[in-house]
């Protein structure tokens, strides 16, 4: 049986109420640590104009964290794809695959990643058709442009670069099917909403996956909110921060900067009914325990879903409470150990 990878998705929050800029070097920090400790990749997020929620420019971050380490694989999770040009996305890819090698992943996403005055900010006149889009930046990087297309002769510069493998993220059947018709890595996000996502999903992604320049076979993956501590309440305590963050982005629309466990204990019980309720909702969607609870239930969704690799990404007020989880989830899989 082949080992699970394990890898990392970071959203660079902002930590323990520093200011703003502190997330993005605490984003370079935590790549450090996690090579250090055996992850496979590392991807950064897109966030704009989101409390909380330090980096709005993947792409930059990816050049950091890949100048700042030597092994682990680095990139972007992902690039919001409607605000952009396919093809200025394509060359700063192409441009950090040859400044790094073969280890540069782009990550797409048809999300915003933003407010709505953000959104309207970065929209361009191009148009937002995410899959005439996905289709264009594939194409590009694997200069397959084809003939009969008004873009037929356009080139990424530096010529000869390997074309940078493309993952798509989503958490829907919409994103799975495109990703499979595109030839691209397909990473399914459980850890957006708290509905249920079945596993056709993934079934349907490997049964309309076309191979590519990158991917012979389909490469499926699973991104999961998971946090490890020594035990189940202290995981929950440190899980409270985010919880209570998507309380109120996601039913009032309203984001604050991340709360301290302490604080978010007298904020829940200001709390509806409703807004507690979908508080335990989402605590419950999230993988939460000691070390051996966390690497079961990965394990488990592992084989439910067929794939061979799980990306965490996790939020916490504590930076060090971030670290210490990444840790333990290291240890327990002894990802150091190699294959």
């Amino acid at each position: 049986m082949t080992k699970l990878k394990i890898s990392v998705l970071d959203q660079s929050p902002i930590h323990d109420d520093k200011e703003p800029k502190s997330g993005l070097f605490d984003t370079i920090d935590l790549a450090k640590h996690c090579e250090s400790l055996g992850y496979y990749r590392y991807w950064c997020a897109e966030h704009h104009d989101t409390p909380g929620y330090a980096s709005s420019c993947p792409e930059i971050m990816v050049s950091s964290v890949a100048n700042a380490t030597s092994k682990i694989r680095v990139g972007s999770g992902g690039v919001m794809l409607n605000h952009y040009s396919s093809f200025k996305v394509a060359e700063t890819f192409n441009m950090l695959t040859a400044l790094h090698g073969n280890r540069i992943d782009l990550g797409i996403g048809r999300a915003s990643g933003a407010n709505f005055l953000a959104a309207r900010a970065l929209h361009n006149s191009q148009g937002d058709d995410y899959t005439l889009k996905a289709y264009e930046l594939i194409n590009f990087l694997d200069y397959k442009i084809p003939q009969n297309e008004y873009l037929y002769g356009v080139g990424l510069s530096p010529k000869n670069v390997d074309s940078t493998p493309v993952f798509l993220l989503g958490s829907s059947e919409g994103s799975s099917y495109l990703a499979g018709k595109l030839g691209a890595g397909f990473c399914l996000a459980l850890f957006i909403g708290t509905h249920h996502r079945p596993i056709e999903i993934i079934e349907d992604y490997k049964r309309n996956f076309v191979p590519s320049a990158n991917f012979k076979q389909p490469k499926p993956m699973l991104a999961v909110a998971c946090i490890c501590a020594e035990s189940l309440e202290k995981a929950q305590e440190i899980a409270s921060t985010h919880t209570y963050w998507k309380v109120q982005s996601f039913r009032h629309t309203h984001r604050d900067p991340l709360q301290s466990p302490k604080k978010v204990k007298e904020l829940y019980e200001t709390l509806s009914f409703e807004d507690k309720a979908y508080y335990h909702e989402t605590l419950g969607s999230m993988i939460l325990g000691t070390p051996k609870e966390c690497k079961e239930k990965i394990e488990k969704l592992a084989k439910e879903y067929g794939v061979d690799e799980i990306v965490v990404v996790n939020v916490t007020y504590s930076f060090e409470d971030r670290k210490k989880s990444y840790e333990l989830l290291a240890k327990e899989f002894n990802l150091n150990k190699g294959e």
